[in-house]
């Protein structure tokens, strides 16, 4: 299995920033991608960024010039910076990976337990 860890959540006040840190680990042939999702409560789950294989990476309008994703690929790791945090950033924070565990599986989605972070105004 996959097992993804997340870190780096907490309480800052609008225009802090906080940087969110996620490993995987387990049984794992190949990561494709990794990425963010949050959920506010009372709302759907949504995608916040996506860090693909070479490079490419994908960001909600609502966090364009604010957050930043990285990867480091050796870690097996993916890292959200997050600035001019604001109170709509409010949600519980999810890392995603869709990963293989050997020649034989297909691409399955794995998910962390998620990490609170609270922004207030």
């Amino acid at each position: 299995q996959v097992h993804l860890v997340e870190s780096g959540g907490g309480l800052v006040q609008s225009g802090g920033s906080l940087r969110l840190s996620c490993a995987a680990s387990g049984s794992i042939f190949r990561i494709n991608s990794m990425g963010w999702y949050r959920q506010a409560p009372g709302k759907q789950r949504e995608l916040v960024a996506t860090f693909l294989s070479h490079g490419s990476t994908n960001y909600a309008d609502s966090v364009k010039g604010r957050f930043t994703i990285s990867r480091d690929n050796a870690e097996n790791s993916v890292y959200l910076q997050m600035n001019k945090l604001e109170p709509e950033d409010t949600a519980v924070y999810y890392c995603n990976a869709a990963a293989r565990r050997d020649p034989g599986d297909y691409y399955r989605d794995y998910w962390g337990q998620g990490t609170q972070v609270t922004v207030s105004s």
